[in-house]
């Protein structure tokens, strides 16, 4: 009848509508962890920089988007200095400014760029990578490209 209101049932507990086992688990505002493999530049970095950038917390910034996800932290070093010529990039790819400060190459980002890409977010992590939210915090860890298993860049490059 007109004006007849039909009742979709109550909000679970949890907030969340529908199945709450089948919400995905969405990173908070807390540490998400991503695995890197070194970049094609992580030889314009020292492995004091190579060190840091696994080594620290890097809070995701305000001005990120679906092109690049800007991090803060302590800026990494580089052992060379001046540009590169425009290189192609990849999602998931850091590259480090002159300031030190990676951007995390997302969705939309740029075909080719011209600062060294340090590491790679492992394309399994891309689609978690893309969710941290503004003020989230990134932990990168190194591993190996083959497996699994965690390693240093320095033992990458010895396999």
């Amino acid at each position: 009848a007109a004006g007849q209101l039909f009742a979709a049932g109550g909000e679970a507990e949890s907030g969340v509508v529908g199945h709450p086992e089948l919400q995905p688990d969405l990173p908070g505002t807390g540490v998400t962890v991503l695995d890197v493999v070194p970049g094609p530049r992580a030889d314009w970095f020292d492995a004091a920089a190579l060190s840091s950038l696994c080594g620290q917390d890097w809070e995701v910034k305000p001005q990120s988007n679906r092109v690049g996800m800007r991090l803060q932290g302590t800026p990494l070093q580089r052992t060379r200095q001046g540009e590169l010529a425009s290189e192609g990039t990849v999602a998931g790819a850091l590259q480090v400014p002159p300031e030190g400060l990676p951007v995390l190459f997302l969705a939309d980002h740029p075909i080719t760029g011209g600062y060294p890409v340090i590491a790679v977010v492992v394309d399994s992590q891309l689609d978690l990578a893309a969710q941290v939210p503004i003020g989230g915090r990134i932990r990168f860890r190194w591993a190996d490209a083959r497996s699994t298993e965690h390693t240093t860049p320095e033992e990458e490059v010895s396999n």
